[in-house]
């Protein structure tokens, strides 16, 4: 039996089998439960796919497993509610918890900062209107977006039927030289498995989705490990616990 709990709650279905791939990987449980809503990009479907109810009744379905840490494993679902709604959410999500909480959106924050990375480009599936939110969410944290693109993609759905050869060429296409690092900032596109070939291609850490989720959740419930297959992010081990 691990000793590392972080409950992961997950929009609908796409790429949920990422996280017990790399629960296996990193020898810790990262039970998931789904919570319904709409598989639609568009920002009043978003709005109400992230509200508190539906994060609470996700928290209550994890109870069972005991865990550590929450997370709200949906980018879009977060960074819509801009800069100080995502902060909200985010703690009206611990307190129905009862433990740390966090989500994808402020995982990437708090990933950059981990790795001392200010300048950023963005491959994004989303439609533009939805893309360009995550932009001015990652600019309120003074991250500078030197490139952001909008693959345009409607629901989450078709994202996740993306082969690996797709992610990786939609990805690499959307690479800037001034950019410090790549965010693929959709937790319903499978990125796990092709992170170290992207990195290898660009030169550069590559942050996705499902793998800054993962960190966050791990981190937030006391765990750091390391890994070869999962990029820079898993390579460097953290000093220091969260507060």
């Amino acid at each position: 039996m691990t000793s590392v709990t972080a409950g992961i709650i997950y929009p609908d279905h796409a790429a949920e089998d990422e996280y017990p791939w790399a629960a296996d990987l990193l020898g810790v449980h990262l039970p998931v439960t789904h919570v319904y809503g709409t598989d639609l990009h568009a920002v009043p479907e978003l709005l109400d796919l992230g509200r508190p109810d539906r994060l609470a009744a996700g928290a209550a379905a994890l109870a069972e497993h005991d865990p550590q840490s929450v997370i709200w494993a949906c980018t879009s679902g977060s960074f819509v509610y801009g800069p100080e709604g995502a902060r909200q959410q985010i703690d009206q999500l611990a307190s129905a918890a009862g433990v740390p909480a966090s989500s994808t959106s402020a995982a990437f924050v708090d990933a950059l900062a981990h790795l001392d990375l200010t300048r950023v480009a963005v491959a994004a599936s989303y439609p533009q209107e939805v893309a360009t939110l995550f932009v001015d969410y990652l600019a309120a944290a003074g991250v500078e977006v030197v490139a952001m693109s909008s693959a345009g993609i409607d629901t989450a759905s078709e994202v996740g039927s993306l082969s690996p050869a797709q992610v990786i060429d939609l990805a690499a296409a959307h690479d800037h030289p001034e950019a410090q690092t790549l965010l693929v900032p959709d937790t319903a596109m499978r990125t796990l498995g092709v992170i170290p070939d992207l990195e290898a291609r660009l030169r550069k850490p590559v942050l996705t989705a499902n793998q800054v989720t993962i960190w966050q959740a791990l981190r937030l419930a006391g765990s750091a490990p390391t890994s070869t297959v999962l990029g820079t992010l898993f390579a460097r081990r953290q000093d220091h616990a969260p507060e």
